[in-house]
Protein backbone atom coordinates (compact mmCIF):
# COMPACT_ATOMS: atom_id res chain seq x y z
CA UNK A 1 0.00 0.00 0.00
CA UNK A 2 1.54 3.67 -0.69
CA UNK A 3 2.18 5.74 1.69
CA UNK A 4 0.46 9.42 2.20
CA UNK A 5 3.45 11.93 2.24
CA UNK A 6 1.67 15.10 3.40
CA UNK A 7 2.19 18.60 4.61
CA UNK A 8 0.17 19.29 7.32
CA UNK A 9 0.09 22.98 7.58
CA UNK A 10 -2.24 25.40 9.50
CA UNK A 11 -3.68 27.83 7.74
CA UNK A 12 -5.52 30.19 10.15
CA UNK A 13 -5.21 29.22 14.46
CA UNK A 14 -8.65 29.46 16.10
CA UNK A 15 -8.59 32.95 17.84
CA UNK A 16 -10.25 33.12 21.53
CA UNK A 17 -14.23 32.54 20.31
CA UNK A 18 -16.76 35.60 20.92
CA UNK A 19 -19.01 32.02 21.58
CA UNK A 20 -19.36 29.10 22.48
CA UNK A 21 -17.20 26.76 20.77
CA UNK A 22 -18.69 24.43 18.45
CA UNK A 23 -18.64 20.76 19.22
CA UNK A 24 -21.08 17.96 19.19
CA UNK A 25 -20.83 15.76 22.21
CA UNK A 26 -19.75 11.87 21.07
CA UNK A 27 -21.15 10.56 24.56
CA UNK A 28 -24.77 11.89 24.16
CA UNK A 29 -27.74 9.48 22.88
CA UNK A 30 -30.11 10.11 20.05
CA UNK A 31 -28.69 13.37 18.58
CA UNK A 32 -29.59 15.29 16.05
CA UNK A 33 -26.65 15.02 13.10
CA UNK A 34 -24.84 18.38 12.76
CA UNK A 35 -25.41 20.18 9.54
CA UNK A 36 -22.78 21.06 7.57
CA UNK A 37 -22.30 22.83 3.95
CA UNK A 38 -19.27 21.14 2.02
CA UNK A 39 -19.18 23.08 -1.82
CA UNK A 40 -17.46 22.06 -4.46
CA UNK A 41 -13.79 22.15 -4.52
CA UNK A 42 -12.19 24.91 -5.72
CA UNK A 43 -10.06 23.66 -9.21
CA UNK A 44 -10.46 23.01 -12.79
CA UNK A 45 -9.48 20.16 -15.51
CA UNK A 46 -8.51 16.52 -13.91
CA UNK A 47 -7.86 18.42 -10.80
CA UNK A 48 -11.66 18.97 -10.40
CA UNK A 49 -12.40 15.69 -11.05
CA UNK A 50 -10.24 14.68 -8.25
CA UNK A 51 -11.82 17.15 -5.95
CA UNK A 52 -14.85 15.91 -6.61
CA UNK A 53 -14.13 12.23 -5.60
CA UNK A 54 -12.45 13.81 -2.54
CA UNK A 55 -15.25 15.84 -1.39
CA UNK A 56 -17.81 12.55 -1.68
CA UNK A 57 -15.87 10.29 0.20
CA UNK A 58 -14.88 12.68 2.75
CA UNK A 59 -18.84 13.54 2.91
CA UNK A 60 -19.72 9.78 3.05
CA UNK A 61 -17.47 9.14 5.95
CA UNK A 62 -18.63 12.17 7.61
CA UNK A 63 -22.39 10.98 7.01
CA UNK A 64 -21.85 7.47 8.09
CA UNK A 65 -21.06 8.77 11.27
CA UNK A 66 -24.23 9.32 12.37
CA UNK A 67 -22.85 12.59 13.49
CA UNK A 68 -23.06 15.31 10.83
CA UNK A 69 -25.47 15.63 8.13
CA UNK A 70 -25.01 17.43 4.58
CA UNK A 71 -26.73 20.53 3.31
CA UNK A 72 -28.78 19.95 -0.19
CA UNK A 73 -25.88 21.85 -2.69
CA UNK A 74 -28.64 22.93 -4.59
CA UNK A 75 -29.24 25.47 -2.38
CA UNK A 76 -25.77 27.13 -1.79
CA UNK A 77 -25.97 30.57 -2.78
CA UNK A 78 -22.05 31.01 -2.17
CA UNK A 79 -19.67 29.09 -4.29
CA UNK A 80 -15.66 29.32 -3.54
CA UNK A 81 -13.18 29.71 -6.78
CA UNK A 82 -10.01 29.78 -4.40
CA UNK A 83 -9.21 28.60 -0.91
CA UNK A 84 -8.31 32.31 -0.24
CA UNK A 85 -12.08 33.41 -1.17
CA UNK A 86 -13.46 34.14 2.40
CA UNK A 87 -16.91 32.96 3.40
CA UNK A 88 -19.65 35.31 3.23
CA UNK A 89 -21.19 34.00 6.47
CA UNK A 90 -24.66 35.16 6.09
CA UNK A 91 -25.66 33.13 3.21
CA UNK A 92 -24.20 30.12 5.26
CA UNK A 93 -26.49 31.16 8.38
CA UNK A 94 -29.53 31.29 5.99
CA UNK A 95 -29.04 27.56 5.84
CA UNK A 96 -28.62 26.61 9.29
CA UNK A 97 -25.37 25.43 8.35
CA UNK A 98 -23.60 25.24 12.05
CA UNK A 99 -20.06 24.21 9.84
CA UNK A 100 -18.50 25.00 6.89
CA UNK A 101 -15.72 22.98 4.71
CA UNK A 102 -13.61 25.29 2.55
CA UNK A 103 -11.58 23.50 -0.17
CA UNK A 104 -9.15 23.40 -3.21
CA UNK A 105 -7.41 21.00 -5.36
CA UNK A 106 -4.66 21.67 -8.05
CA UNK A 107 -2.04 20.06 -10.26
CA UNK A 108 1.64 19.80 -8.71
CA UNK A 109 2.82 18.11 -11.68
CA UNK A 110 1.55 14.70 -13.55
CA UNK A 111 1.52 12.82 -10.60
CA UNK A 112 0.90 14.60 -7.56
CA UNK A 113 -2.11 16.96 -6.22
CA UNK A 114 -2.19 19.73 -3.72
CA UNK A 115 -5.36 19.64 -1.72
CA UNK A 116 -6.37 21.89 0.71
CA UNK A 117 -9.39 22.42 3.28
CA UNK A 118 -10.31 24.94 6.03
CA UNK A 119 -13.29 24.27 7.89
CA UNK A 120 -15.29 27.39 9.49
CA UNK A 121 -17.63 28.01 12.77
CA UNK A 122 -20.09 30.05 10.66
CA UNK A 123 -21.82 31.42 13.66
CA UNK A 124 -18.40 32.25 15.50
CA UNK A 125 -17.35 33.40 11.76
CA UNK A 126 -13.89 31.83 12.71
CA UNK A 127 -11.60 29.02 10.65
CA UNK A 128 -11.09 26.06 13.27
CA UNK A 129 -9.07 24.35 11.11
CA UNK A 130 -6.79 24.29 8.22
CA UNK A 131 -4.69 22.09 6.42
CA UNK A 132 -2.87 21.42 2.92
CA UNK A 133 -1.89 17.97 1.59
CA UNK A 134 0.74 16.94 -0.92
CA UNK A 135 0.21 13.52 -2.64
CA UNK A 136 0.20 11.10 -5.60
CA UNK A 137 -3.10 10.75 -7.82
CA UNK A 138 -4.04 7.55 -7.16
CA UNK A 139 -3.48 8.66 -3.06
CA UNK A 140 -6.66 10.42 -3.69
CA UNK A 141 -9.04 8.44 -1.59
CA UNK A 142 -6.88 8.30 1.45
CA UNK A 143 -6.59 11.85 1.84
CA UNK A 144 -10.51 12.18 1.56
CA UNK A 145 -10.37 9.90 4.70
CA UNK A 146 -8.17 11.97 6.64
CA UNK A 147 -9.50 15.14 5.73
CA UNK A 148 -12.75 13.43 7.17
CA UNK A 149 -10.75 12.54 10.22
CA UNK A 150 -9.19 15.78 10.87
CA UNK A 151 -12.87 17.43 10.43
CA UNK A 152 -14.39 14.75 12.87
CA UNK A 153 -11.30 15.09 15.36
CA UNK A 154 -11.79 19.22 15.55
CA UNK A 155 -15.34 19.15 15.92
CA UNK A 156 -15.86 16.38 18.10
CA UNK A 157 -12.52 16.50 20.36
CA UNK A 158 -12.12 12.75 19.80
CA UNK A 159 -9.77 10.98 17.09
CA UNK A 160 -11.19 10.21 13.66
CA UNK A 161 -11.06 6.42 12.18
CA UNK A 162 -11.35 6.85 8.48
CA UNK A 163 -8.15 6.36 7.58
CA UNK A 164 -8.12 2.86 8.99
CA UNK A 165 -8.46 -0.65 7.38
CA UNK A 166 -10.35 -3.55 7.98
CA UNK A 167 -9.10 -7.32 7.81
CA UNK A 168 -12.46 -10.10 8.07
CA UNK A 169 -13.20 -13.30 7.12
CA UNK A 170 -15.00 -13.32 3.40
CA UNK A 171 -17.27 -16.36 3.35
CA UNK A 172 -19.15 -18.02 0.07
CA UNK A 173 -20.75 -21.19 -0.61
CA UNK A 174 -23.25 -23.68 0.62
CA UNK A 175 -23.36 -24.57 4.41
CA UNK A 176 -22.15 -28.08 4.34
CA UNK A 177 -19.07 -26.96 2.48
CA UNK A 178 -18.39 -23.51 3.29
CA UNK A 179 -15.65 -21.19 1.84
CA UNK A 180 -13.66 -19.03 4.40
CA UNK A 181 -10.94 -16.82 3.44
CA UNK A 182 -8.85 -13.90 4.68
CA UNK A 183 -9.88 -10.24 2.57
CA UNK A 184 -9.04 -6.81 3.74
CA UNK A 185 -10.79 -3.84 2.56
CA UNK A 186 -10.53 0.43 3.85
CA UNK A 187 -13.37 0.97 6.21
CA UNK A 188 -15.92 1.87 4.38
CA UNK A 189 -15.67 -1.38 2.21
CA UNK A 190 -13.56 0.27 -0.82
CA UNK A 191 -9.87 -1.35 -1.99
CA UNK A 192 -11.17 -4.89 -1.48
CA UNK A 193 -9.01 -7.46 -1.50
CA UNK A 194 -8.57 -10.84 -0.54
CA UNK A 195 -5.68 -12.46 1.36
CA UNK A 196 -6.17 -16.44 0.93
CA UNK A 197 -6.96 -18.17 -1.69
CA UNK A 198 -9.71 -20.20 0.63
CA UNK A 199 -7.98 -23.77 -0.53
CA UNK A 200 -7.82 -23.97 3.63
CA UNK A 201 -10.32 -22.10 6.16
CA UNK A 202 -9.33 -19.10 7.81
CA UNK A 203 -11.22 -17.36 11.18
CA UNK A 204 -10.47 -14.92 13.85
CA UNK A 205 -8.03 -12.44 12.24
CA UNK A 206 -5.98 -9.59 13.96
CA UNK A 207 -3.79 -6.60 12.62
CA UNK A 208 -0.75 -6.24 14.66
CA UNK A 209 -0.50 -2.77 16.00
CA UNK A 210 2.43 -1.74 13.86
CA UNK A 211 0.23 -2.80 11.04
CA UNK A 212 2.85 -4.86 9.37
CA UNK A 213 1.42 -8.68 10.21
CA UNK A 214 -2.23 -10.36 10.42
CA UNK A 215 -2.28 -12.85 13.14
CA UNK A 216 -5.07 -15.69 12.29
CA UNK A 217 -6.73 -19.10 12.88
CA UNK A 218 -5.82 -21.73 9.52
CA UNK A 219 -6.82 -25.21 8.60
CA UNK A 220 -4.06 -25.57 6.24
CA UNK A 221 -2.50 -28.81 8.02
CA UNK A 222 -3.64 -31.50 9.89
CA UNK A 223 -4.18 -29.82 12.79
CA UNK A 224 -5.95 -26.01 13.15
CA UNK A 225 -2.70 -24.01 14.14
CA UNK A 226 -2.36 -20.40 14.53
CA UNK A 227 -0.43 -18.58 11.83
CA UNK A 228 0.83 -15.20 10.72
CA UNK A 229 0.78 -13.36 7.61
CA UNK A 230 3.09 -10.25 6.47
CA UNK A 231 0.34 -7.63 4.81
CA UNK A 232 2.97 -6.66 2.13
CA UNK A 233 4.84 -9.88 1.15
CA UNK A 234 2.00 -11.96 1.63
CA UNK A 235 4.61 -14.86 3.48
CA UNK A 236 2.62 -17.02 5.73
CA UNK A 237 4.17 -18.66 8.69
CA UNK A 238 2.76 -21.18 11.54
CA UNK A 239 2.88 -19.28 14.71
CA UNK A 240 4.63 -21.33 18.26
CA UNK A 241 5.79 -24.82 18.06
CA UNK A 242 2.15 -26.74 19.81
CA UNK A 243 1.25 -30.08 19.48
CA UNK A 244 -2.32 -29.61 19.84
CA UNK A 245 -4.87 -26.80 18.68
CA UNK A 246 -4.09 -23.01 18.64
CA UNK A 247 -6.56 -20.53 18.63
CA UNK A 248 -8.04 -16.94 19.30
CA UNK A 249 -4.72 -15.11 18.46
CA UNK A 250 -4.77 -11.10 19.88
CA UNK A 251 -1.35 -9.31 19.53
CA UNK A 252 -0.20 -7.29 22.57
CA UNK A 253 -0.65 -3.32 22.34
CA UNK A 254 3.45 -3.34 21.25
CA UNK A 255 3.15 -6.18 19.09
CA UNK A 256 6.63 -7.61 20.86
CA UNK A 257 3.69 -10.64 22.68
CA UNK A 258 1.04 -13.10 20.68
CA UNK A 259 -1.78 -14.33 23.22
CA UNK A 260 -3.33 -17.09 21.82
CA UNK A 261 -5.85 -20.48 23.11
CA UNK A 262 -3.90 -24.37 23.36
CA UNK A 263 -6.32 -27.41 23.09
CA UNK A 264 -4.95 -30.33 24.90
CA UNK A 265 -6.16 -32.87 26.96
CA UNK A 266 -9.76 -31.68 26.86
CA UNK A 267 -8.76 -28.44 28.49
CA UNK A 268 -7.83 -24.88 26.88
CA UNK A 269 -5.78 -22.28 28.54
CA UNK A 270 -4.15 -19.12 27.47
CA UNK A 271 -0.70 -18.69 26.35
CA UNK A 272 1.51 -16.04 25.69
CA UNK A 273 4.28 -15.87 22.93
CA UNK A 274 7.54 -13.74 22.66
CA UNK A 275 7.60 -12.96 19.55
CA UNK A 276 11.30 -12.00 19.22
CA UNK A 277 12.59 -15.18 21.48
CA UNK A 278 9.49 -17.29 20.44
CA UNK A 279 9.64 -18.53 23.91
CA UNK A 280 5.59 -19.03 25.49
CA UNK A 281 4.59 -19.14 29.05
CA UNK A 282 1.18 -20.52 30.09
CA UNK A 283 -1.25 -17.71 31.69
CA UNK A 284 -4.33 -19.69 32.81
CA UNK A 285 -4.32 -23.68 34.22
CA UNK A 286 -7.12 -25.87 35.00
CA UNK A 287 -9.36 -28.30 34.08
CA UNK A 288 -11.88 -25.54 32.44
CA UNK A 289 -11.74 -23.71 28.49
CA UNK A 290 -10.07 -20.71 28.69
CA UNK A 291 -9.68 -18.64 25.39
CA UNK A 292 -10.91 -15.15 23.53
CA UNK A 293 -7.80 -13.15 25.21
CA UNK A 294 -7.63 -9.74 24.73
CA UNK A 295 -4.88 -6.93 26.51
CA UNK A 296 -5.42 -3.64 27.77
CA UNK A 297 -3.98 -0.85 26.07
CA UNK A 298 -0.95 -0.31 28.33
CA UNK A 299 -0.58 -4.15 28.16
CA UNK A 300 -0.79 -4.95 32.13
CA UNK A 301 -3.91 -6.51 32.18
CA UNK A 302 -6.07 -9.31 30.08
CA UNK A 303 -9.73 -10.03 29.88
CA UNK A 304 -10.90 -13.43 28.48
CA UNK A 305 -13.79 -15.41 28.93
CA UNK A 306 -13.65 -19.19 30.53
CA UNK A 307 -16.08 -21.85 32.14
CA UNK A 308 -13.87 -22.35 35.02
CA UNK A 309 -17.40 -21.22 37.08
CA UNK A 310 -19.42 -23.91 35.19
CA UNK A 311 -20.65 -21.66 32.67
CA UNK A 312 -19.24 -19.72 30.00
CA UNK A 313 -17.96 -15.80 32.05
CA UNK A 314 -15.38 -13.02 31.85
CA UNK A 315 -12.38 -13.09 33.66
CA UNK A 316 -9.78 -10.34 34.00
CA UNK A 317 -6.09 -10.95 34.48
CA UNK A 318 -2.74 -9.56 35.35
CA UNK A 319 -0.42 -10.03 32.38
CA UNK A 320 1.02 -12.44 33.96
CA UNK A 321 -1.69 -14.44 34.91
CA UNK A 322 -2.15 -13.64 38.29
CA UNK A 323 -5.19 -12.21 40.33
CA UNK A 324 -7.63 -13.70 38.35
CA UNK A 325 -11.49 -12.32 39.06
CA UNK A 326 -14.66 -12.49 37.45
CA UNK A 327 -16.33 -9.47 35.89
CA UNK A 328 -19.57 -10.85 34.44
CA UNK A 329 -22.68 -11.74 36.43
CA UNK A 330 -25.42 -11.02 34.55
CA UNK A 331 -27.53 -13.65 33.15
CA UNK A 332 -26.68 -15.74 30.39
CA UNK A 333 -23.01 -16.06 29.01
CA UNK A 334 -20.69 -14.21 27.66
CA UNK A 335 -18.10 -14.30 25.07
CA UNK A 336 -15.24 -12.70 22.94
CA UNK A 337 -13.96 -9.78 24.84
CA UNK A 338 -12.42 -6.86 23.63
CA UNK A 339 -10.86 -4.10 25.59
CA UNK A 340 -11.74 -0.44 23.96
CA UNK A 341 -8.56 1.63 22.96
CA UNK A 342 -8.89 4.16 25.50
CA UNK A 343 -9.20 1.46 28.11
CA UNK A 344 -12.63 2.69 29.21
CA UNK A 345 -15.26 0.13 27.96
CA UNK A 346 -14.70 -3.68 27.33
CA UNK A 347 -17.35 -4.98 24.77
CA UNK A 348 -18.61 -8.67 24.52
CA UNK A 349 -20.87 -11.29 22.98
CA UNK A 350 -24.02 -12.42 25.24
CA UNK A 351 -25.76 -15.39 24.69
CA UNK A 352 -29.53 -14.76 27.05
CA UNK A 353 -33.20 -16.31 26.61
CA UNK A 354 -32.66 -17.42 22.79
CA UNK A 355 -30.99 -14.17 21.87
CA UNK A 356 -27.31 -12.53 21.01
CA UNK A 357 -26.14 -9.15 22.01
CA UNK A 358 -23.53 -7.00 21.47
CA UNK A 359 -23.00 -5.20 25.21
CA UNK A 360 -20.54 -2.97 26.87
CA UNK A 361 -19.21 -2.79 30.56
CA UNK A 362 -16.46 -0.84 32.67
CA UNK A 363 -13.46 -3.08 33.20
CA UNK A 364 -14.34 -3.55 36.78
CA UNK A 365 -17.90 -5.64 35.87
CA UNK A 366 -19.84 -2.79 36.63
CA UNK A 367 -22.29 -0.85 34.12
CA UNK A 368 -23.08 -3.06 31.75
CA UNK A 369 -25.40 -2.14 28.82
CA UNK A 370 -26.52 -4.31 25.83
CA UNK A 371 -26.32 -1.87 22.86
CA UNK A 372 -27.82 -4.68 19.89
CA UNK A 373 -29.28 -7.71 19.48
CA UNK A 374 -30.42 -10.34 17.11
CA UNK A 375 -30.39 -14.21 16.13
CA UNK A 376 -27.11 -13.88 15.86
CA UNK A 377 -25.07 -10.84 16.66
CA UNK A 378 -21.08 -11.72 17.21
CA UNK A 379 -17.68 -11.22 17.95
CA UNK A 380 -17.01 -6.95 18.15
CA UNK A 381 -13.97 -5.09 17.90
CA UNK A 382 -13.12 -1.41 18.30
CA UNK A 383 -12.64 1.42 16.28
CA UNK A 384 -9.26 2.73 16.85
CA UNK A 385 -11.15 5.69 18.83
CA UNK A 386 -12.95 3.49 20.88
CA UNK A 387 -16.24 5.05 20.17
CA UNK A 388 -17.41 3.00 17.17
CA UNK A 389 -18.25 -1.29 16.95
CA UNK A 390 -18.12 -3.69 14.09
CA UNK A 391 -19.33 -7.27 14.57
CA UNK A 392 -21.39 -9.56 12.27
CA UNK A 393 -24.83 -10.12 12.34
CA UNK A 394 -26.96 -12.80 10.65
CA UNK A 395 -30.97 -12.65 10.83
CA UNK A 396 -32.54 -15.88 11.03
CA UNK A 397 -32.74 -17.97 7.87
CA UNK A 398 -35.70 -20.08 6.33
CA UNK A 399 -35.88 -23.91 6.36
CA UNK A 400 -34.07 -23.36 2.50
CA UNK A 401 -31.24 -21.40 2.70
CA UNK A 402 -29.52 -19.32 5.74
CA UNK A 403 -29.41 -15.77 5.93
CA UNK A 404 -26.75 -13.43 4.51
CA UNK A 405 -23.84 -12.68 7.42
CA UNK A 406 -22.87 -9.25 7.08
CA UNK A 407 -20.63 -6.68 8.89
CA UNK A 408 -22.13 -4.08 10.42
CA UNK A 409 -20.85 -0.85 13.00
CA UNK A 410 -22.23 0.86 15.48
CA UNK A 411 -21.79 3.98 17.90
CA UNK A 412 -20.74 3.32 21.73
CA UNK A 413 -24.36 4.79 22.69
CA UNK A 414 -26.56 2.27 20.53
CA UNK A 415 -27.84 4.32 17.87
CA UNK A 416 -26.64 4.81 14.18
CA UNK A 417 -26.20 0.75 13.34
CA UNK A 418 -24.86 0.77 9.64
CA UNK A 419 -24.32 -2.21 7.37
CA UNK A 420 -20.74 -2.38 5.80
CA UNK A 421 -20.71 -3.59 2.03
CA UNK A 422 -18.78 -6.85 0.99
CA UNK A 423 -18.25 -8.88 -2.13
CA UNK A 424 -19.68 -11.54 -0.28
CA UNK A 425 -21.09 -12.71 3.27
CA UNK A 426 -18.95 -11.42 6.07
CA UNK A 427 -17.64 -12.31 9.50
CA UNK A 428 -14.92 -12.08 12.44
CA UNK A 429 -13.89 -8.48 11.52
CA UNK A 430 -10.41 -6.80 13.03
CA UNK A 431 -10.06 -2.55 12.90
CA UNK A 432 -6.75 -1.32 12.47
CA UNK A 433 -5.16 1.38 13.92
CA UNK A 434 -5.34 4.73 12.03
CA UNK A 435 -2.34 4.42 8.83
CA UNK A 436 0.78 5.78 9.80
Amino acid sequence: MKILYYAAVVLGLLATPAKAELKIDVNGAMREPMPIAFPQMAGSGEAADFGERIREVTVADLERSGLFRLIDEDSYIQSFDSIDDLPRFSDWKILNAAALVQSAVTEVDDANLRVEFRLWDVYAEEQMKGQSFTTTKDNWRRVAHVIADAIYERLTGEKGYFDTRIVYISESGPATRRIKRLAIMDQDGENHKFLTNGASMALTPRFSPNLQKITYLSYAGSVPKVYMLDIETGEQKLVGEFEGMTFAPVFSPDSSRLLLSYAKGGTTDIYELDMKTGKTKQLTSGTSINTSPSYSPDGKQIVFNSDRGGNQQLYVMNADGSDVRRISYGRGRYATPVWSPRGDYIAFTKMADGQFYIGVMYPDGSGERLITSGYLVEAPVWAPNGRVLMYFRQDQGTARSNAPVRLYTIDLTGYNERMIVTPADASDPAWSPLLP
